[in-house]
């Protein structure tokens, strides 16, 4: 255990050394809006790769996994490790999709307005919106409570310091900053995950202890087709497959990608990189349960490691945490940034640039604040995070049929979307209530879109949406639109 003084000298040169590799990198004139915003085809397959990849690794992987299999066991591993792999290949055909569709895009509402008109579209804004802001108060809430295990440092001034670096170099560089400094923390990760699962190693002394424990006391948790790991497994397979589609920092990254093949190539490096590593931290959680280990399951990754630890590997796991929470919260916070210029820019197309930027700047204050907050309280924000996944997996089918149907109707997806809404809700708990029921809520709110959806595909068609006018809706920034909707 670090004194409190320690603690924060490490946190914060660490914080600096981030910020600093960022606004080097940015040293230089403003490039246009577009790029700010896009960076459109710039970037290559290993950037593509390794920033998708830091992007999907936030501070929750060393939370999220681990405490999923003290729930549900294998089966619930494997569920989350593959919801973290399967967006990454269906995001390719609908990536390629949109590119085509818009090669003038910046974001997925743009699409969704175009497509469907104004309701769909402020429902997707909003849980696009939501989901961005509750990622990035859980990212602060776990880097927090992740240096509190180490050194006595009050939860706030952690998510301060790091508050504060994430957002020097997001806004002042932009996407192409947010991209090169993912792949510079992703070069922190990687190695230190090795360090990670050795040091796991030790601790237990091999797989073989954790098995006989798991046999004796939680034999289920090793049977994937155990009914509580099954649907957990399920539950935490479409939260997180079906909200990863709705994330703006992934889109950004479409249409950084140089070419089509370099989409499909990053997507799929990232992809199958991100699964063994979600599942071996899943793992964790195995060891937590079998070797009876004091703690909490939320931090059974913790409890595992850190009783014989050295005093520079806790250091450098500080290092390792804020490559994390960094290497998301930057994503996220140039997520908002986007939406927020973007939208701005389509309701008021004669509004200047640096208004714009100075606008979005504002915003981004405002809800970086608030996560502040709330991440210095140190509460579980578990049930927002369903809620929102809620919300994703409803709009899920109605707004991606929509990519290629020519027949689906925007007050279909409306309707399609408003029963999955009602069908998740009548069995997701209220607030303080426990959460028996998720996976009938997931299921409801995940087919029950997709049945009415099919259900009115039977009633006639006169009229078949035109694609090609979607190109036509969306412009580059700083030009005028022909028609403001």
């Amino acid at each position: 255990m670090l004194d409190m003084n320690t603690g924060i000298f490490w946190l914060t040169l660490f914080s600096v050394v981030f910020a600093a590799v960022g606004l080097v990198f940015a040293k230089g004139p403003r490039e246009s809006l577009e790029d700010f915003v896009v960076a459109r085809n710039s970037q290559t397959s290993h950037a593509i790769s390794l920033t998708l990849l830091a992007t999907t690794m936030g501070t929750w992987v060393l939370f999220g996994p681990a405490e999923s299999a003290v729930w549900g066991g294998v089966g619930a591993i494997l569920g989350y490790a593959l919801g973290c792999l399967v967006p990454s290949l269906v995001m390719i055909p609908l990536g390629e999709r949109i590119r085509a569709l818009m090669p003038n895009g910046h974001t997925l509402t743009e699409f969704v307005h175009a497509r469907y008109g104004r309701s769909v579209y402020i429902f997707v804004l909003f849980i696009m919106m939501f989901y961005l802001f509750i990622g990035l108060t859980a990212g602060l809430t776990g880097i927090a409570q992740m240096v509190a295990l180490f050194a006595p440092v009050p939860l706030w001034l952690t998510a301060a310091i790091v508050m504060v670096c994430t957002l020097i170099y997001t806004l002042y560089g932009g996407l192409a900053v947010t991209i090169f400094t993912d792949k510079v923390q992703m070069y922190v990760i990687l190695p230190f995950l090795f360090l990670l699962f050795y040091f796991a190693w030790q601790a237990t002394g091999g797989i073989t202890p954790v098995f006989e424990g798991l046999y004796d006391k939680a034999p289920a948790l090793l049977n994937p087709f155990d009914s509580q790991g099954f649907e957990t497994g399920v539950t935490f397979f479409l939260a997180v497959a079906l909200t990863g589609l709705f994330y703006q920092g992934t889109w950004q990254r479409i249409f950084a990608a140089k070419t089509d093949r370099v989409l499909r190539n990053g997507f799929l490096i990232s992809g199958f990189l991100s699964f063994p590593i979600v599942a071996l931290l899943g793992v964790f959680g195995l060891a937590f349960v079998g070797l009876s280990l004091p703690g909490e399951g939320s931090t059974a990754l913790f409890n595992v490691i850190m009783n014989d630890a050295p005093m520079w590997f806790l250091i450098g796991m500080i290092f390792f945490g804020l490559a994390l929470i960094m290497s998301s919260a930057d994503s996220t916070i140039s997520g908002i940034n986007s939406l927020v210029i973007v939208d701005l820019h389509r309701l008021v197309p004669t509004i200047p640039e640096d208004k714009l930027l100075k606008v979005s700047r504002w915003v981004l204050a405002i809800v970086s604040l608030v996560a502040l907050f709330v991440a210095a309280q140190g509460y579980s924000i578990l049930y927002l995070f369903l809620l929102a996944d809620l919300f994703c997996c409803a709009a899920a089918f109605p707004v991606f049929f929509g990519f290629y149907n020519q027949k689906y109707r925007g007050y279909q997806a409306s309707i399609s979307i408003a029963v999955g809404v009602i069908a998740g809700l009548f069995y997701f708990p209220l607030p303080g209530e426990e959460a028996t029921q998720l996976y009938e809520s997931f299921i409801a709110a995940t087919f029950a879109p997709m049945v009415v959806s099919l259900l009115l595909q039977l009633l006639p068609h006169q009229v078949r949406f035109d694609f090609a006018n979607i190109g036509k809706k969306v412009h580059v920034l700083g030009s005028k639109p022909d028609n403001v909707q």
